[in-house]
Order: C-alpha cells, then sequence, then structure tokens
C-alpha cells in the first residue's frame, strides 16, 4: 500500500495512494458508507499504531463519482469515518499537488458530505471553502462531573461539535492533559443526557475556545479517537464560524483568524449559505512529511492496529 503523509498545521494526514479496498462503484457517500460496513480493519491498520497514531486522519483517494471533481476522497480516523476534515483536505491538496496531479488555481474534491473546492495558493498552502455549516441548538447547559456547570453550542461544520467558552484552565500546551480531561468528560456528559446532532448522530468533538493575544481566538478540540487537534481544526472552525454569524458576531467576508493549542493558526471567511447556514473558507498551511509503502505480514498480530479494549466505533 503506497501512502503520502503530511502535516496541516501540526495534525498529521495520511493519504492512500494506491492498495485500497475495492469499494465498487457509486458516489463517494456510497463508498464511504462500504468502506465503514466492510473494511474497518483496513481503516485501524492505516492509521492505529503501530504504523500511525490517534491524531492522524487518513485520506483514501478514490476516483470521484462527479466527472468535474479532480479526486474523491474519503476521510476516517481511529474511531472510524469522517464526513468531511478540513486540515485533511489541505494535505490532500499538497499532496495531490505534490504527485502532480493539479496545479496551482481552483480545484473540486468529492467527499462524503458533498463537493468542497480546494484553491492551491503553492506548494505548502491551499484554502478550503466546506460543506454549509450551521447551529442546530444554542446555549445548551450541562452539569459536568468535577466541573459543574458548562454552556455550549450544539453545531455542525462537516462534522458535529460542541462549543464552550467555559474554560477548565487557561489553553496553555502546558494544560494539555487537563484539557483532554475536562472535554472527554463534557462529551461523556453531552452522550449521557441525550443531547446529539441531527438524526441521532453522536456529537464526536468538542472545542474549548478563548482569547488569544496574537489571533481572534484560541481553542483546545477533542477529535473522536481522544487525541487532541494540533491544528485549529477546520471543520470546528467552520462550525464556530456559523455560531458567530448567527450571533451577529462576525460579518461577511470580514476574516477570523483561529489559533490552535500549538500556535498554529487557520485563516477563514464565510458567504452565507443557502439552506441558512454559512459557506466557509479556510486557507492554511501543509507540508509533506513522508513517502512510504506499508507492508501487512500475514503472521503480525498487530496487523490491523493495536486498539485498546472496549473502544468506541463510529
Amino acid at each position: 500500500m503506497r501512502v503520502i503523509d503530511s502535516h496541516t498545521e501540526g495534525e498529521p494526514t495520511r493519504v492512500i495512494v494506491t492498495g485500497g479496498p475495492d469499494l465498487g462503484a457509486g458516489s463517494v457517500a456510497d463508498r464511504a458508507a462500504r468502506l465503514a460496513r466492510d473494511h474497518d480493519d483496513f481503516c485501524k491498520s492505516v492509521v492505529c499504531e503501530p504504523r500511525g497514531l490517534e491524531a492522524m486522519a487518513g485520506a483514501l483517494l478514490v476516483p470521484p463519482a462527479a466527472p468535474d471533481c479532480v479526486a474523491g476522497v474519503i476521510y476516517f480516523n481511529a474511531v472510524g469515518n469522517l464526513g468531511m476534515c478540513g486540515h485533511a483536505s489541505i494535505g490532500t491538496a499538497i499532496t495531490l499537488a505534490h504527485l502532480g496531479r493539479i496545479g496551482p488555481g481552483l480545484h473540486r474534491l468529492e467527499t462524503p458530505v458533498g463537493i468542497v473546492t480546494v484553491e492551491l495558493h503553492s506548494d505548502h498552502e491551499a484554502s478550503i471553502t466546506n460543506v454549509e455549516s450551521y447551529r442546530l441548538h444554542k446555549d445548551v447547559a450541562i452539569d459536568v462531573d468535577g466541573l459543574g456547570p458548562v454552556t455550549g453550542d450544539i453545531a455542525w461544520g462537516g462534522n458535529w461539535f460542541f462549543i464552550t467558552r467555559d474554560l477548565p484552565c487557561a489553553l496553555e500546551f502546558d494544560n494539555i492533559a487537563q484539557l483532554s480531561d475536562a472535554t472527554q468528560r463534557i462529551r461523556r456528559t453531552l452522550e449521557a443526557r441525550g443531547w446529539t446532532g441531527v438524526d441521532g448522530a453522536w456529537i464526536d468533538h468538542v472545542i474549548l475556545l478563548g482569547p488569544c493575544d496574537e489571533a481572534d481566538a484560541r481553542n483546545f478540540v477533542l477529535c473522536p479517537s481522544g487525541s487532541y487537534d494540533r491544528s485549529p481544526c477546520g471543520t470546528g472552525t467552520s462550525a464556530l464560524l456559523a455560531c458567530l454569524a448567527a450571533d451577529g458576531q462576525l460579518a461577511e467576508g470580514v476574516e477570523w483568524v483561529q489559533q490552535s493549542i500549538i500556535g498554529s493558526t487557520y485563516r477563514l471567511r464565510y458567504k452565507p449559505g443557502t439552506g441558512g447556514g454559512v459557506t466557509p473558507t479556510l486557507r492554511g498551511r501543509a507540508w509533506v512529511t513522508a513517502e512510504a509503502e506499508l507492508r501487512f505480514a500475514p503472521t503480525d498480530p498487530y496487523a490491523t492496529g493495536i486498539r485498546a479494549p472496549g473502544a468506541r466505533t463510529a
């Protein structure tokens, strides 16, 4: 299996170029459903230890069904499929440029949640125009064991997010263990209280949002696997822009600079969406870090990845 690794503002992506499973025909959404249903071992083997790490996103390149798209891509992580992934979309664009498949300019990618537009600015920088993002619930109040009252919004930016400004401690790199514990407590409480996205979807990401001297805001983002996002989180900042727009705190076309817990940034703007939400565009940088051939020995007891007993699947 041939893969190309990259990182987008610190967050890793592994693009599978060749050697993925045969997913048949149909839309990328159809093939993503088959990947989730029939090939869980494949996904875990690519991004879990000993070949990967919890923070890594996988991006499986497939032929697009839409004729005007340069590629189809299915995103997944250590837990399961992702509908959309902002950092992995930028990483995929930089990887496609590295392969000589695209050059500077506008391109379209078919993803499981719809077609997104990529603008390649240079070998290491791209913008993604995401799917329409929106807020589902405002000011959801929950009582979290060990934290007390926490209030936040539930919003969609390609994945489901709970976004809160109630911080358990300062948003500093040295506090990652405490921030991880707090966000996991919040996520467990949301699930226990029955809060979900549309059609009962699991709210698998939690964002802690705070002030920042160098940007408009700083965040800490809990990912589905329990790892934290090293980047500012593309789908999460898209969901945040939907909340800011709904509250009249950010006007159309005005730039929002979002800083991650490690200090990297995305630059974002939005246009009104057609369904009452917003269509965000985020700009970030990525670099190819490795090209490799993954091998799967039949005698390897960990060929399909190391998994914690009882770990949740999406």
